[in-house]
C-alpha cells in the first residue's frame, strides 16, 4: 500500500458522489481540499479545506493547485446536462485544464471518475469523456479511471409517480437492459480505496454494486414488494421515442434550445436500450458476470428509505421521469 495519509484535491465535491467521496476520503484519514463556486454547508464537506473558484478558469486552477502540496487529484466532476457544449466544456476541456495544472504542480496521482457507458460511445458526452481519458493515459502521472455502472438515484425517478398512482414506464418489454447499480456511499469508498492501492495504477476499473443485474421489470417487482400492492406498467415502444428525437432534431436546425432537447432525448434512448454492464466485444454482448461488484448497499434498501421519505430526489439536471 502507498502512503496511508494523503492530501487530496477533490473536484466535483458538491455533487452526491463527490460528497460521498469527500466523506470516504476523510474517514480513510486523508485531508481533503475542495473547489466550489460558492461556499457550501453540506454536512459531508464540513471537514474539508474550502477553496472558492471556477474550475473552468485557468487562473483559479493555478492559484488553488499551487496553494498547497497535494498528493493526488480526484475528479468527480461531470457535465450537468450532457449536451454537446456542456460536455466538451466540462468532461473534456475543464478536465484537461485540471490535468495540466496538476502536472505543473508535480502532483503524482490522478483518479478520474468516468462512466461505464463510454464503452459504446454514441453521444457527445461519452466522446468528450473518452477524449480526456486518452489524454490522461498519455500523461506522465499515475492514473486510475473508474467507470461505475448505474447509480441508485438514477433508478429512483419513477418512485414518486408510482406512489401517486401513475404507471411505471418501460421501453419495449422492460427486459431490454440490465444494470448492477451502486450507491454513492459505496462508490465513494471504492474511489477512496483506489488512492492507496498500487494495483489500481494505470487501470480502467468498471465497478458495480452488490447483487444480481436487474432489468426495469425487476425494479417493478422490487417496488411492488416495498409498496405492498401491484403496480401498473405502461410499455412504451421505441419508435415513439425515435419519433420525438426526429421531430426535435428537425426543429433543432432553427432552435438551439430544441437541438439540446433532441440530444437529451438521444441520451434517454441510449439508457433505454443499452445495459450498464461490462461490454464483451468477443461475445458482442453485455456481461453481468464480468461486471465487478463492490460494497454492501442494496437498491432495495435505498427504495425503502426513499419511500419512507428519508431520501430526496437528488437527480437534478439528470432527471428524466416525472
Amino acid at each position: 500500500m502507498e502512503n496511508d495519509s494523503l492530501h487530496i484535491l477533490l473536484f466535483g465535491a458538491t455533487g452526491t458522489i463527490g460528497r460521498a467521496t469527500a466523506l470516504a476520503c476523510q474517514n480513510a484519514g486523508h485531508r481533503v481540499s475542495i473547489i466550489t463556486r460558492h461556499a457550501t454547508t453540506a454536512t459531508e464537506l464540513r471537514g474539508c479545506i474550502h477553496h472558492i473558484g471556477d474550475v473552468t478558469n485557468p487562473d483559479d486552477l493555478a492559484r488553488i493547485v499551487g496553494s498547497a502540496r497535494f498528493d493526488a487529484v480526484v475528479s468527480c466532476l461531470a457535465s450537468r446536462t450532457g449536451t454537446p457544449r456542456d460536455a466538451w466544456a466540462i468532461d473534456h476541456a475543464a478536465h484537461s485544464a485540471i490535468l495540466q495544472a496538476a502536472l505543473a504542480a508535480d502532483i503524482p496521482r490522478f483518479v478520474q471518475l468516468s462512466a461505464i457507458c463510454v464503452q459504446k460511445p454514441k453521444l457527445e458526452f461519452q466522446r468528450a469523456k473518452l477524449a480526456f481519458e486518452a489524454e490522461l493515459q498519455c500523461a506522465p502521472i499515475r492514473w486510475t479511471i473508474i467507470r461505475p455502472t448505474a447509480f441508485f438515484k438514477s433508478l429512483s425517478g419513477q418512485i414518486n409517480r408510482v406512489k401517486s398512482g401513475k404507471p411505471f414506464l418501460v421501453f419495449g418489454d422492460g427486459q431490454l437492459t440490465r444494470c448492477r447499480p451502486i450507491s454513492d456511499r459505496d462508490l465513494g469508498q471504492f474511489i477512496a480505496a483506489s488512492l492507496t492501492d498500487p494495483a489500481t495504477n494505470g487501470q480502467i476499473l468498471p465497478i458495480g454494486g452488490p447483487g444480481p443485474a436487474i432489468s426495469p421489470m425487476d425494479q417493478v417487482t422490487l417496488m411492488e414488494r416495498i409498496l405492498g400492492h401491484p403496480i401498473r406498467v405502461k410499455h412504451v415502444p421505441l419508435w415513439f421515442m425515435d419519433t420525438i428525437i426526429w421531430v426535435l432534431s428537425l426543429l433543432g436546425r432553427i432552435s438551439p434550445r430544441l437541438a439540446d432537447q433532441a440530444h437529451l432525448a438521444r441520451i434517454g434512448r441510449y439508457y433505454a436500450t443499452e445495459s450498464m454492464l461490462v461490454w464483451d466485444p468477443i461475445s458482442d454482448t453485455y456481461c453481468a458476470d464480468q461486471t465487478p461488484q463492490f460494497g454492501r448497499d442494496t437498491l432495495e434498501g435505498y427504495y425503502i428509505d426513499f419511500v419512507a421519505g428519508k431520501l430526496s430526489d437528488d437527480r437534478g439536471d439528470h432527471a428524466v421521469w416525472s
